[in-house]
């Protein structure tokens, strides 16, 4: 029996990532910056293989997911949210750099850099990523400038889903029936499909065509400044980073209105 995933309200992520201050709101685009606090738990690194099918950049196209012996899994049921402390395999986990450190399992949908909108199909067997399709057309992010496409690492929690039926105390909107996003901004560029190990930053708060779209922000374990960053270092590096990203949806946003209205 499966787990039952956990609700994205904002007392839902409290639960999972440490108390939220209340939204600020922007021109009908809300969003909440919240440093979080470490957790105590193990953690567990696993291996998890994929399996392309069909053509990139065709509706066709499909990545699978396969454990370590070659049983196939749902990366939105199968990988645990929280990483543990050994993998099933026996083979020895790499140690934390701090055993107060919780990690996340991380299932990347989109490279940094890249441009077609990947996504976990929710909807169809083993949920493999394809590519987004809307309007009868493939979806790409467009670039911003001076970014090429997606400017983190962006994918998926994985046990998690935004509640369409639940509305949040906060921002009054329902999620967006998909699992809760995640957004990694290590230098390392990912591969679709690969999950990784992330330490947990913040979260923003966004309304995306009245629903909510909660942005977990979060950096991979083995980037050089995973360490350094932390709920305390919101004066200097963090901030930038977080005034990088809300600059960066904000153009998003708006050219993707744009786009929407000339389709």
């Amino acid at each position: 029996m499966r787990p039952q995933l956990p609700r994205s309200t904002l007392g839902r992520l409290a639960t999972l990532f440490g108390p939220f201050p209340a939204s600020c709101i922007d021109k009908g685009v809300t969003h909440t910056a919240a440093a979080v606090p470490h957790l105590y738990l193990s953690r567990k690194t696993m291996h998890y293989q994929t399996e392309q099918r069909g053509h990139p950049n065709t509706p066709d196209y499909r990545i699978y997911f396969k454990t370590s012996d070659g049983k196939y899994i749902s990366p939105f049921h199968d990988i645990p949210l929280i990483a543990e402390s050994e993998q099933d395999d026996d083979v020895p986990a790499k140690k934390p750099k701090s055993e107060n450190e919780v990690l996340y399992n991380m299932v990347v949908e989109v490279p940094r850099w890249t441009n077609a909108k990947m996504e976990i199909a929710t909807k169809e067997l083993l949920n493999p990523i394809k590519q987004d399709v809307k309007k009868g057309k493939l979806r790409y992010v467009a670039n911003i400038f001076p970014h090429k496409g997606y400017i983190w690492n962006y994918g998926a929690l994985p046990q998690t889903w935004e509640d369409p039926n639940h509305k949040d105390e906060e921002t009054k909107c329902c999620g967006d029936n998909d699992p809760v996003d995640i957004c990694d901004i290590s230098a390392q560029v990912c591969s679709p499909g690969e999950v990784i190990q992330v330490k947990v930053l913040g979260i923003l708060a966004m309304i995306d065509e009245g629903e909510m779209d909660w942005k977990v922000i979060a950096i991979n374990r083995n980037d050089p400044d995973a360490e350094k960053l932390n709920c305390e270092c919101r004066k200097h590096k963090l901030t930038t980073v977080f005034s990088i990203i809300l600059e960066y949806i904000c153009a998003f946003m708006t050219r993707r209105i744009k786009e929407d209205a000339l389709l």
